[in-house]
């Protein structure tokens, strides 16, 4: 047999990698620790475990970034896109699936490949020999941390990362929460009801907000500094900010109308996302925390429709590493000064889900052909992996790089030349140019 790829992690990023290389001839060895090691906040050894959410955005492959995302995955013939349609959940625009569900049925097609193997030791040093992926994403352990310090010559970058509450169901009180999506999104009753809602008048947005300003927050250990990724900040955090903060992020109450007061606008909304397929769980979105956990509940049930509230999962903290990718990667993924190794997903400083995916999807390709010997660059730029991988490997300012989504800021503009464009045609044309190269660069791979 020939030469195996060996994938580091399962996780979004790894699965993807291991599916892309496998299904392009390659075999493949995926080295996954969990559960035999386990981590702060994943609860199973399955394979693309979702740990902060269950959503992977919008859906939106026309005028959205990540929506043209999905696109390219879709189109490259990856696994996560494929798996998600079938275990997807109504969400409005968004692309929201069954969390347990869609590990499981990951892990079952990558066990059943015949051309992936599975490993569950510890990966503890970064080898000098073969050809690896590295897809340990924000919780990799700290003797493979140590090792990859080493070997950059340069210390991995921190910050720390904060996962949200999961309230069951039937214990919320629909007696005062009513089910919409935002300005009722969702091309079908149930995807416009996938959201519950708990309204707050202004008294209780106040009496909220000085209860979560006060509760006991979780302690950093000595020498440990916490620096939030903007995108996925803790609830407190944010509230810090200024007391009218999160009535403009996670709790505005813009289109909405509660269904048991319709003519009362609410001060402020807090809002719950389905997170099962059964309709049993959600999840309190935006509501990233690093309060105690005695402090939550407490914290909580202050929110009108859940004082009875009972909890599936607790929030928590934990830390988030990423390397310095602009000084340390080439163009095709590769450690300049180590080019048998890869690096791929949260780890490479793309932040979700699904831009880890992407870049677990690219690596495994980029891997394959050049272990096949066939000389491969990545999609143009202009894409939206290619304006990730640009925007990793060099676009972003080495000093101050941080973790970002995909966003259209990280594409060539589009020339502007036939007159001023409004927004969302811009989107349009980017998304338009970004599919037709992208199906450029899948046909000159055969």
């Amino acid at each position: 047999m020939s030469e195996p790829l060996h994938i580091v992690g399962a996780g979004m990023a790894g699965s993807e990698a291991a599916w892309a290389a496998a299904e392009a001839g390659r075999p493949v060895v995926l080295h996954e620790m969990r559960p035999k090691v386990a981590t702060f906040a994943h609860r199973t050894g399955l394979c693309a475990e979702l740990v902060c959410s269950n959503s992977f955005r919008s859906d939106d492959d026309e005028r959205n970034a990540v929506g043209l995302l999905h696109w390219e995955m879709r189109a490259a013939g990856g696994l996560l896109m494929d798996v998600a349609a079938r275990h997807r959940l109504p969400a409005g625009g968004a692309l929201a699936v069954d969390r347990d569900a869609f590990a499981a049925e990951v892990t079952e097609r990558l066990r059943a490949h015949p051309m992936i193997s599975f490993s569950a030791e510890e990966v503890t040093d970064l080898p000098d020999q073969g050809h690896w992926i590295i897809a340990t994403g924000p919780l990799t352990s700290e003797p493979l941390a140590r090792s990859i310090r080493a070997a950059t010559g340069a210390e991995a970058l921190a910050f720390f990362d904060a996962i949200a509450p999961i309230v069951h169901a039937d214990t919320i009180d629909m007696s005062i929460a009513w089910r919409q999506s935002r300005y009722d999104k969702g091309e079908t009753d149930e995807e416009r009801r996938a959201y519950i809602n708990c309204p707050m008048d202004r008294a209780q947005y106040e009496a909220f907000l000085d209860a979560l300003l006060g509760a006991d927050k979780a302690t950093f250990r000595e020498g440990e500094t916490a620096g939030y990724f903007d995108g996925c900040l803790p609830v407190e955090v944010m509230a810090e900010r200024g007391r009218e903060t999160l009535r403009f992020g996670p709790m505005k109450p813009v289109g909405l109308t509660n269904a048991h007061r319709p003519d009362v606008k609410p001060y402020a909304v807090v809002q719950l996302r389905r997170d099962n397929a059964l309709g049993t769980l959600y999840n309190i979105v935006g509501f990233q925390t690093k309060m105690k956990h005695g402090a939550q509940v407490e914290v909580f049930r202050m929110i009108p429709g859940l004082e009875q509230a009972s909890f599936a999962r607790l929030g928590g903290i934990h830390r988030n590493t990423f390397i310095n990718s602009p000084t340390l990667l080439d163009g095709r993924m590769r450690l300049r000064s180590r080019p048998n190794l890869r690096f791929a997903g949260q780890i490479t400083g793309v932040e979700g889900y699904v831009e880890s995916a992407a870049m677990g999807l690219l690596a495994g390709r980029l891997a394959a052909a050049e272990m096949a010997g066939r000389d491969m660059d990545g999609p143009p730029p202009e894409t939206a992996m290619g304006a990730l991988v640009a925007h990793i490997t060099g676009g972003a300012e080495a000093r101050t790089f941080q973790p970002m989504n995909v966003n259209f800021g990280l594409f060539p503009p589009i020339d502007a030349r036939g007159g001023r464009r409004g927004r969302k045609d811009r989107y349009k044309a980017y998304t338009d140019r970004a599919k037709a190269l992208f199906t450029d660069w899948l046909s000159g791979q055969g």
